[in-house]
């Protein structure tokens, strides 16, 4: 039988799954890697780490689930999270570790980008928020502070450009990984001159950029032999984990957005148009050559949740923290919704969308002497849900929305399904795909392999499991708090830099 593999690389794991060309699980496999912090503000991945976790759980997927039963392999396609930074000198050898999407180390840089004369026009041209998660500010940082690093690096790469590269020796990247960098031209698709101007690199620093659907790479000989596979086997470059999720969601036409909270968190649309925001509150990314994946990220999602059951419930510091956070929300049903009154803002790693302030911080507010842990919990939960909501809330500005389909292993669990439902006030679908972006990547395997047509076709496959109504009685109780949750960040804003400055 013929099969499709997609790698997903995110933030803590890899996940590689096999779907056959009628678009079902057949294999399934997931390795976890070390997020990395140094010191406050620094976020980062061994790019060396993350690539030998992804070739032994595709080794081990491979010799285990697909070859006893004689699947054949007619393509592999990528995925990867947004945002990182990676240098590497002219072998294509790391120099150091990579920067991620949750670094703040960048927000100097960032906040002297956005003086410049033509930060509007580079916005626009580029749909990146000017931010420290983007790589045009943490190359700016990189030539700043580590003069040595940038004079020796040959080109700046993400973590997925690394891996690929080390399948086929090629340093290649797709329009959607590069629409997020702040230096692509998204509506010219080239890089973008403005950007480089201030990087103070050339465009040939960068990989060569090609379509999501781009099957020109090959594996290394090597490599191939060591994975049991054919030479030819098709390589597609694939897209991003938030174009993916928003695909494999269902996601393609009006009146729709994907909600997601797996490490971090963010709503989503998919549209021919990108979203105009006078206040660059909202990223327009390529999905392909005519749709924009339009939205908001929160840095703070499940790795809120991951630091909640580390240091409140003593649990074991281990790679994968999904099982110890689902039972956590297990506890979370026994606390009525507005958790007593108690409200957390939920901004460990800064914010992104949409305060974009790298300076924010966490805070628990209304606590009384009857609070107990249990109320913390769901008030930790509430209050990233609450973050996402006021992402969703300004988004409804520019796109009609009138259903939620939710992406990610913490968005799709029960609890958390009906506060999103009860928060925004509106119906929540759960698609029954348990992995939406590697069913992303597989539907564009499926298109290369002429199963689906185009791309809203191959959206129209995913088949709905769950449907989560709103509680009229929980929405009035979380709107009301939702206001307060909305003032106190707007009123903290100034403590928030006053702490910055005294760290």
């Amino acid at each position: 039988m013929d099969c499709i593999i997609t790698i997903d690389i995110n933030t803590s794991a890899v996940k590689i799954a096999a779907y056959d060309l009628a678009g079902k699980l057949v294999a399934f496999r997931k390795g976890s890697f070390s997020i990395l912090y140094p010191q406050p503000d620094h976020s980062e991945q061994d790019p060396e780490q993350v690539f030998i976790t992804v070739l032994f759980v595709l080794k081990d997927l491979i010799r285990e689930q697909i070859l006893p039963l004689n699947h054949k392999i007619v393509s592999i396609v990528f995925s990867a999270s947004m945002h990182s930074v990676l240098p590497v000198d002219s072998k294509g050898n790391p120099l150091g570790n990579a920067i991620i999407w949750a670094d703040n180390r960048a927000k100097n840089e960032a906040d002297m980008i956005k003086k410049l004369i033509n930060a509007d026009s580079i916005y626009e041209n580029t749909g990146t928020p000017i931010h420290a998660m983007s790589p045009l500010a943490k190359i700016a940082w990189i030539k700043n502070t580590q003069p040595e690093r940038f004079k020796k690096t040959s080109k700046f790469i993400s973590i997925k450009e690394y891996v690929i590269y080390q399948f086929t020796n090629q340093h290649v990247i797709d329009y959607s990984m590069a629409s997020a960098t702040g230096l692509f031209n998204i509506k010219e698709k080239k890089w973008e001159q403005q950007s480089m101007d201030i990087s103070g690199l050339k465009t040939s620093q960068f990989s060569d950029y090609a379509s999501i659907f781009n099957t020109d790479l090959k594996l290394k000989p090597g490599l191939a032999r060591s994975l049991e596979i054919p030479k030819n086997t098709r390589i597609i470059l694939g897209s991003t984990d938030g174009c993916l999720a928003t695909l494999g969601s269902g996601v393609f036409g009006e009146g729709q957005a994907t909600i997601s909270i797996s490490h971090s968190g963010a709503v989503r649309v998919a549209g021919k148009k990108v979203i105009k925001d006078k206040e660059h509150r909202f990223f327009n990314y390529i999905l392909d050559q005519e749709t924009y994946i339009s939205g908001g990220p929160t840095n703070n999602a499940g790795v809120v949740l991951e630091w909640f059951a580390s240091n409140f419930r003593n649990h074991p510091i281990v790679l994968d923290f999904e099982d110890a956070v689902e039972d956590l929300f297990k506890e979370a049903t026994l606390v009525k919704s507005g958790s007593n009154g108690l409200l957390f803002l939920p901004y460990l790693l800064g914010e992104r969308a949409p305060i974009w302030n790298s300076n924010a911080r966490g805070c628990y507010f209304g606590i009384n002497i009857k609070h107990q842990p249990k109320h913390f919990l769901r008030a930790t939960i509430e209050g990233i849900i609450f973050e996402i909501y006021s992402i969703g809330k300004i988004l409804e500005k520019y796109r009609k929305i009138d259903k939620l389909y939710l992406t990610g292993k913490y968005a799709s669990l029960p609890i958390c399904a009906g506060i999103i439902s009860d928060v925004f006030g509106k119906k929540v679908v759960v698609s029954n795909e348990a992995e939406n972006v590697n069913k992303g990547a597989a539907l564009l395997g499926m298109i290369d392999a002429g199963v689906f047509k185009n791309l809203e076709e191959a959206a129209k496959s995913i088949a709905m499991k769950n449907i989560f109504e709103p509680v009229s009685e929980n929405n009035e109780t979380y709107q009301k708090l939702f206001e307060i949750f909305q003032r106190l960040t707007h009123k903290l804003s100034e403590e928030f830099e006053m702490i910055e400055k005294l760290q």
